[in-house]
């Protein structure tokens, strides 16, 4: 008599169904685990940091300052610039800053898009002292603008946590 039983796959039907479903399950069992423990920026059993191992409350501004002049005239050069921050800045926020030279666009009072050669200067100042630097920050715009024919310097304000 014929052997009417089809032959067994090692891996076959249900036993391919089983192994699939319990890999499915334990992924996503562990995923979401996975997942915290990369938004925490710590594995789950680490505890949680204290409010004075963040840091300290801060205020972070940056100014972004272009440098074609709107009238046709010559561009404000590295020196030029460099000297306006001696000037104008350094003396206001003598703890630090930093610089990035960037490329920059935005639209003009005519609606002409200007593409430009930019500086981003970025200072961080205690929370307590905004009152205070927040005066200094307008000054530091105002007098660009004036020196260097510009219509705008972006000012842009974060909160931060600070620790040196």
């Amino acid at each position: 008599m014929p052997d009417t039983k089809k032959p067994r796959k090692p891996w076959g039907g249900t036993r391919l169904r089983v192994a699939v479903a319990a890999s499915v399950l334990a992924l996503s069992v562990s995923a979401p685990a996975a997942y915290a423990a990369l938004d925490e920026g710590a594995p789950s059993s680490a505890p949680p940091k204290t409010v004075a191992e963040r840091g300290k409350a801060y205020v972070e501004t940056r100014l972004y300052f272009g440098t074609a002049d709107p009238d046709g005239g010559p561009a404000v050069t590295d020196r030029q610039f460099r000297a306006f921050v001696d000037k104008h800045v350094t003396p206001r926020f003598p703890e630090g800053l930093t610089i990035q030279n960037g490329r920059g666009q935005w639209k003009d009072k005519q609606g002409t898009i200007e593409r430009e050669r930019s500086y981003e200067l970025t200072v961080m100042y205690p929370e307590s002292e905004a009152p205070t630097h927040d005066g200094d920050i307008q000054r530091i715009r105002s007098a660009y603008k004036r020196l260097f024919n510009q219509e705008s310097v972006l000012r842009a304000d974060d909160t931060a946590r600070v620790g040196f």
